[in-house]
C-alpha cells in the first residue's frame, strides 16, 4: 500500500475496539450524552490536554491515569463540563471512572474520563453511573457512530474518521471521532477526540506522535479564538500490527504522517461545523523566515474577527489580512507580500492588482470552501491553519447556549 486510504467504521474500524452511546438524562432532550470506548486488550496509551490555566476535573484524573501510560477504556459525558466544580467535580470524575471499570472487569486506573457542555454545573452522577451498566452491555464493533453522537454539544453532525495506511511494511489502521463547534482556537479547543491504532509502538514514542499530529492538525485550527477549560486527545495503541516501533526511523515517520491525516481531517470537520459557520478557509503562509514565523502569521489571520466576518460577507477586505499579517511581531517586508485567494492575485509585491482582480476574488468568495495563500518570499518557513467565517448565527447560537 502506497498511501492512505480512507475506510468506514470511525473509532472502531480497528479490531478489537468496541464502543457505544446513550441517553443518561444529562442533556435536557433525550439525545445520546454518554459515550463508552473499550479495548479488549491492553493499550498503550498517549494523551495532549488544553493549555487553559483552569483544567476541569476529568483532566486531572486522566493525567494521573497516563503516568502508567496504559488503558483500556474512555468514558465520556455530553451536556455538563464538570469543570470549576472543585473536590465534588474531581469525586464525580472519578465514580464516572468507576462505574466504567466495575462494568467492564478492569481497573479503575485503566479508564479514562472526559466530560463536556456546560461549565460550572454539577454532574447528575447517580443518572450517568445508572447508565453505564446498559451502556457497557450495548458496546459494539459497529458503536463508533454512536459514541460519536453521543460527545456532541453545539456540533450539527457526528465526527468520524478511520484510515488504513502503509506502517514498517504492514497495513496499519487509525480511526478516531471528535467533538468541536464553539471555542475553537489552539491550544487547544472546546474539542474532545479520541482515537484508536493497531499499531504496535512505545508510549514514549507515542507520545510525541500523537504531540506532533495534534500540532498539526487541532492546534492549526480557529473559529472563535476562544478555549476551553475541558478540551483533550487521547490515543490508545493495541499494537496488534507489526514489529513495535521504537526509534525515529521510517516506520516512525510513516505512523506519524497516518495519525496525522486522521486529526487533521476531523479537525477541518470542526471548522467547517464551527457555529453558524458558512465557510471553511484553508489559510497559508509560505516563504517565511521559519516555520515558527509562518504559524505565528497564520495564527494572527485566524484569530482576527474583522478577517472572519469579511469572509462571512464575502468582501475581499485584503486590507484586514495584511493587518493581521502586521500584528503577528514578525518583521515582515511590505513589498514581498502576496496575497492569493484561490489561483487570483489580489496583491502582488505589496501592491493591490485592481478591482478586476477583486471581482474575480469576490466570485470565489462565494464558494463554501476557500484557499487563502500568502506569499512572504523571506525564506522557506511554512504553516498552516483552517478557520471558518464568523456570522450572525455565531453570536445567536452562544446568546442562547444556556437557555
Amino acid at each position: 500500500m502506497e498511501q492512505t486510504e480512507q475506510i468506514e467504521g470511525g473509532i472502531t474500524a480497528v479490531e478489537g475496539f468496541t464502543a457505544a452511546g446513550t441517553f443518561a438524562g444529562i442533556k435536557k432532550i433525550e439525545k445520546a450524552d454518554l459515550a463508552l470506548i473499550f479495548s479488549e486488550t491492553v493499550c498503550n496509551v498517549a494523551g495532549v490536554f488544553t493549555k487553559n490555566r483552569f483544567p476541569a476535573p476529568p483532566l486531572l484524573l486522566d493525567r494521573k491515569h497516563l503516568r502508567k501510560k496504559k488503558g483500556r477504556a474512555i468514558i465520556a459525558n455530553s451536556g455538563n463540563a464538570n469543570a470549576f466544580t472543585g473536590e465534588r467535580g474531581y469525586r464525580d470524575a472519578e465514580a464516572m471512572a468507576e462505574a466504567a471499570a466495575r462494568a467492564l472487569s478492569v481497573p479503575i486506573e485503566s479508564v479514562y474520563v472526559a466530560s463536556t457542555g456546560v461549565i460550572g454545573e454539577f454532574l447528575p452522577i447517580e443518572k450517568i453511573t445508572g447508565a453505564v451498566p446498559r451502556l457497557a452491555a450495548q458496546l459494539s464493533p459497529n458503536g463508533g457512530r454512536a459514541a460519536a453522537e453521543a460527545i456532541m454539544t453545539t456540533d450539527t453532525f457526528p465526527k468520524e474518521i478511520a484510515f488504513v495506511g502503509e506502517v514498517g511494511w504492514r497495513e496499519v489502521k487509525v480511526g478516531g471521532i471528535a467533538k468541536g463547534s464553539g471555542m475553537i482556537h489552539p491550544n487547544m479547543a472546546t474539542m474532545l477526540s479520541f482515537l484508536t491504532t493497531d499499531a504496535s509502538i512505545t508510549p514514549q514514542l507515542l507520545q510525541e506522535a500523537l504531540r506532533q499530529a495534534v500540532d498539526r492538525s487541532f492546534n492549526c485550527i480557529s473559529v472563535d479564538g476562544d478555549t476551553s477549560t475541558n478540551d483533550m486527545v487521547l490515543c490508545f495503541a493495541s499494537g496488534r500490527r507489526g514489529k513495535e516501533i521504537r526509534s525515529k526511523g521510517a516506520a516512525y515517520r510513516q505512523f506519524v504522517s497516518l495519525l496525522e491525516k486522521a486529526c487533521q481531517t476531523l479537525a477541518k470537520m470542526i471548522v467547517r461545523d464551527g457555529e453558524g459557520a458558512t465557510k471553511l478557509v484553508e489559510v497559508k503562509v509560505i516563504g517565511a523566515r521559519s516555520d515558527a514565523a509562518a504559524r505565528r502569521i497564520a495564527e494572527s489571520i485566524a484569530r482576527s474577527n474583522l478577517v472572519k466576518t469579511a469572509f462571512f460577507g464575502q468582501d475581499a477586505n485584503w486590507g484586514r489580512i495584511v493587518a493581521a499579517i502586521g500584528n503577528a511581531g514578525v518583521p515582515v517586508r511590505p513589498e514581498q507580500v502576496d496575497l492569493f485567494f484561490g489561483s487570483e492575485a489580489l496583491v502582488r509585491k505589496g501592491i493591490y492588482q485592481g478591482k478586476a482582480a477583486e471581482s474575480k476574488v469576490a466570485a470565489l468568495l462565494k464558494q463554501r470552501e476557500i484557499e487563502l495563500t500568502v506569499y512572504l518570499h523571506s525564506g522557506k518557513g511554512q504553516a498552516t491553519f483552517w478557520i471558518c467565517d464568523l456570522s450572525f448565527d455565531y453570536v445567536k447560537i452562544n446568546a442562547a447556549y444556556r437557555s
